[in-house]
């Protein structure tokens, strides 16, 4: 099982770059890092500074979208880090959440998120992509490789992730809901004629190491917030009884009244309030190392190949630390 390690890119830049390598050195195998330009400083900028500074790392945003930067921008600057460090990027892609409602903009279609992933993976990797009807193609691009993963939660966005994407993120490690969603992409891309191992699955979630759990809750209450975002608006798609969509993932949010993204991604944000304990629990790994490596061997029996490390909280070096220690050489012992 492969390790990566999550970040918000607040200032100052070098620690962020200080934390990925203390992440490289403690045998995590990704390096990502969130992507909304009024919230956080530049991912790419930090990215290039994370590949000069690391050896192995693969570094890339989780995750960027379709609407902040125009394809051919995104696809040259994955192309200029891969030649300048030799394909060490992977590209997570999304509709946006943060990235596109602070700026005012609704999240793209899913019809958008399709087109780019086709476009900036061919534009990265040297062959020519049609993007807003133009066909297009970086001549300069020799031997370029870039995975493109997409995150998705709802039917819909993980049946196109099992056709289209090199991975699926899952933005949470509640092994349920990770068993059902696991199996919808691998069946769809089944359906698509592709080999459902050929798409790496990559669960991402905030990792706390410790004995005071309810400490470790509060650290962590923010992400069901986050996740409430990407779950309202599948409610307000397929409605709060759908079939479609698990009452597993739906039924906490009801409680949920807004959200301020000023704290977005922060322990102790106000507006997650409404998250229960069960949910935190279930959504994140809490506890002694024995429990996150109970939990993460459970995962990746249903086919995770990557626990991606949410590390915004309080204990950011020590979790790295307890991972490198004690989780990532019990599951790859």
């Amino acid at each position: 099982m492969d390790f990566g390690l999550v970040l918000q890119t607040d200032p100052p830049g070098s620690r962020t770059v200080g934390l990925m390598r203390r992440a490289e050195r403690q045998g995590f195998r990704y390096g990502w890092t969130f992507d909304s330009a009024v919230l956080w400083q530049e991912p790419f900028v930090i990215h290039s500074r994370v590949l000069e500074n690391t050896e192995r790392l693969i570094v890339g945003p989780m995750v960027t979208n379709p609407g902040t930067r125009s394809w051919e921008v995104t696809a040259s600057t994955f192309a200029t880090m891969n030649e300048m460090y030799g394909n060490r990027t992977v590209c997570g892609l999304g509709r946006g959440d943060s990235a596109m409602r602070v700026a005012g903009r609704k999240p793209n279609t899913l019809a958008r998120v399709s087109e780019a992933m086709s476009a900036i993976r061919d534009l990265a990797e040297g062959r020519e992509a049609v993007v807003d009807g133009t066909p297009l193609k970086l001549p300069w691009v020799r031997d370029g490789k870039l995975p493109v993963w997409m995150a998705a939660y709802g039917p819909k966005a993980l049946a196109m992730a099992g056709r289209e994407a090199d991975g699926f993120i899952l933005q949470l490690a509640d092994p349920y809901l990770t068993e059902s969603m696991v199996k919808a992409v691998r069946v769809a891309a089944a359906q698509a004629g592709r080999d459902p191992d050929d798409v790496t699955v990559c669960v991402a979630a905030p990792a706390y190491v410790g004995d005071d759990i309810q400490h470790a809750r509060e650290q962590c209450r923010w992400f069901g917030g986050m996740v409430g975002n990407h779950v309202a608006d599948l409610v307000a798609r397929y409605g709060e009884d759908s079939d479609l969509v698990p009452a597993a993932l739906t039924s906490y949010i009801k409680a949920r009244q807004g959200y301020d993204y000023t704290h977005h991604g922060r322990a102790g944000n106000p507006d997650t309030e409404f998250v229960p304990d069960e949910v935190v629990d279930r959504f994140c790994l809490l506890g002694p190392a024995e429990a996150h490596i109970e939990k993460l061997r459970t995962l990746r029996d249903l086919g995770v190949d990557q626990f991606a490390v949410y590390a915004m909280h309080d204990a950011t070096e020590s979790v790295i630390d307890a991972y490198g220690r004690d989780i990532i050489p019990a599951l790859n012992g």
